[in-house]
């Protein structure tokens, strides 16, 4: 199955396991993130509704771009500038399309040791 999704201006052609090259995104390495916005999504030529639908990816490092080297000159004027830029980019794992995710087994563990804490802070107050 893939996806077209868009992010940062820009749209990209997504499937499960696919690493893409993004503007950046908040989070660190590790991070999971859900792209809502897309666009179209099918499997082979047959095209799916894409009410509702969602991709989950992983963000899997915080990168630069390479260097971009700007230079203003006006002759004769003795006009001389140069800056230097590098783009931020997040690189993304594409986890899974259509609202099925992977759970984390830290996660889970971690929304299962929720209601456990939460219960005994209860029993004590009272």
């Amino acid at each position: 199955m893939f996806a077209i999704v868009r992010t940062g201006g820009k749209q990209y052609r997504v499937a499960a396991g696919d690493k893409i090259v993004v503007e950046k995104l908040g989070g660190n390495a590790g991070d999971s993130v859900t792209l809502d916005d897309v666009l179209l999504a099918g499997e082979g030529s047959e095209l799916k509704s894409t009410q509702g639908l969602t991709v989950a990816a992983e963000i899997v490092a915080q990168a630069q771009g390479e260097k971009v080297i700007i230079f203003k000159k006006r002759r004769r004027h003795n006009y001389r500038r140069k800056n230097g830029h590098r783009q931020q980019h997040t690189i993304l794992k594409i986890v899974a399309i259509g609202g099925e995710q992977k759970k984390s087994k830290a996660k889970a563990a971690k929304s299962e040791a929720a209601p456990a804490q939460t219960a005994a802070g209860e029993g004590a107050a009272a």
